[in-house]
């Protein structure tokens, strides 16, 4: 977490945006490394805001195992409210 608010591209995060995500939730939805090269890698999804320089976690979910035929339509993650 100190990475994140510190430095959200911290290289240790690999964070990267989830574009399927993106569409669905309607704005730009990033993903980071909690845990990497073990089964079931937790990954943790935020989003920026409400306000200017907010992050908000919005889900911590296991890596999805087939990102290249749908994976990410399993992933739920929660509103930005």
């Amino acid at each position: 977490m100190a990475h994140l608010s510190q430095n959200p591209q911290h290289p240790g995060l690999h964070s990267h945006e989830i574009p399927p995500l993106s569409k669905r939730y309607g704005m730009k939805v990033w993903q980071s490394y909690l845990e990497n090269k073990t089964s079931s890698a937790i990954r943790m999804y935020w989003v920026y805001g409400p306000e200017k320089q907010d992050i908000t976690v919005i889900g911590l979910e296991p890596h999805p195992e087939d990102k290249k035929h749908g994976g990410y339509n399993k992933v739920v993650l929660s509103g930005l409210e």
